[in-house]
This record gives C-alpha cells, structure tokens and sequence, in this order.
C-alpha cells in the first residue's frame, strides 16, 4: 500500500523515522526497482542553517519544499550526484524535508547492478548513500516535483521498524551548519548493513 498524504504532512522528526523500513519504489522503462529505506535525515526550514531554505530562502532550487507535502525534492551535488528528498511537516508553506540517504535493495537488483556498474558482490554498497541510491533507482532531476504518494516514484508500506531498532545521530556532512550540525537529526536502522555511515559515525 503507498504511503499517503495524510502520512507526510506531520511533524518532520516523526516522519524521517516512521520512513526507516518504508519501500521506495521506481517504476520506469527499464523495469521496477525497490529498495527499503534505511537510513533519513531530517532538515527543517526556516531555522535550520543546514536547510536548503534556510532563512525562508525560496529559489527554482527550493521551492519544492514550500509545496504540498510528499512530494519529492530533488537536487544535485557535485555536479553530477542528485539526492532524493520527501517534503514534509505539519504546515503548509514551511519548508521541510527527509533526505533518504540509504536503501536497502529490495527488488531489481541486477538492475542497479547495471547502472551503478557494480558486481553482485557489492550488493551492499549498491544505494548506501544519497547519490548512490539515485543512481540504482534511476532517479534524477527529471523527478523533482514528483508526487510519492502515486506511482511511478512511491513510497509503500512495510513492517514497522520499532523504537528499539533505531539510533539517532548527527546528520552527515553539514559542519557548515555551525550549532545546528550537532542535532541528532539522522536516523537509521540499529546493525543494518546497508547504511552509509556506522552509528558511531
């Protein structure tokens, strides 16, 4: 069953962990991919420093976030890696979104084999971390904006990931955020090996 509205329109924290042990799921031309989401990041704007809209900052970029919730926010670092967000949050016009940063492949595997070049043997590394994900699912800039709670880029239900089986921790990568870099803010699934950073991390 695919995630809906009602499920992303609540407090942003609650939702980056409810969506561990969630399916993505990407259907296109080259066939369906599936993978669990394992590991998010929450980043709540407009106070957030690590926020992309940070200070109510509304660009092209961003203006996805201050949109309908469960949609998806998509942007690229490096030039070349795109990362995959889902808008969300209790009000409407406040900018907040989950960075999933690590899945779990599900279904499709050779198929992410194929477009992240790896062997079976990486498995593990086949979508532990946000561009690599992007890159095993087939997603890109074109989805930005995308609704995720129709198909073909979803989120669905799964078993439920109980308080026991998650850790918290700071969130990766934003010691430009100065005091807010240190919020336990990224969430993930306790002795999973298919997360992009060890808890300790």
């Amino acid at each position: 069953m695919i995630l809906n509205r009602k499920f992303f329109e609540r407090d942003t924290l609650t939702v980056a962990k409810e969506l561990l042990g969630k399916f993505l799921v990407h259907e296109d031309a080259e066939g369906t991919t599936i993978g669990k989401i394992v590991e998010t990041e929450a980043y709540i704007g407009p106070e957030d420093k690590a926020s992309h809209a940070y200070n109510n900052l509304r660009t092209r970029r961003t203006e996805v976030q201050f949109g309908p919730k469960g949609h998806a926010y998509i942007y690229q670092v490096y030039g070349m890696y795109f990362c995959l967000n889902a808008t969300s949050g209790s009000f409407v016009g406040k900018p907040e979104a989950i960075l999933v940063r690590a899945l779990e492949p599900i279904e499709g595997v050779d198929l992410m084999i194929r477009r992240r070049g790896s062997d079976a043997s990486r498995i593990v590394g086949l979508a532990n971390g946000p561009g690599k994900l992007c890159i095993a699912m087939g997603i890109s800039k074109k989805q930005n904006g995308a609704d995720l709670c129709v198909p073909p880029l979803c989120i669905e239900t799964s078993v439920t990931v109980n308080e026991q089986q998650v850790i918290q921790t700071a969130r990766v990568n934003v010691d430009y955020a100065e005091e807010w870099k240190r919020l336990p803010w990224r969430f993930l699934i306790k002795d999973n090996y298919f997360v992009s950073k060890p808890s300790g991390r």
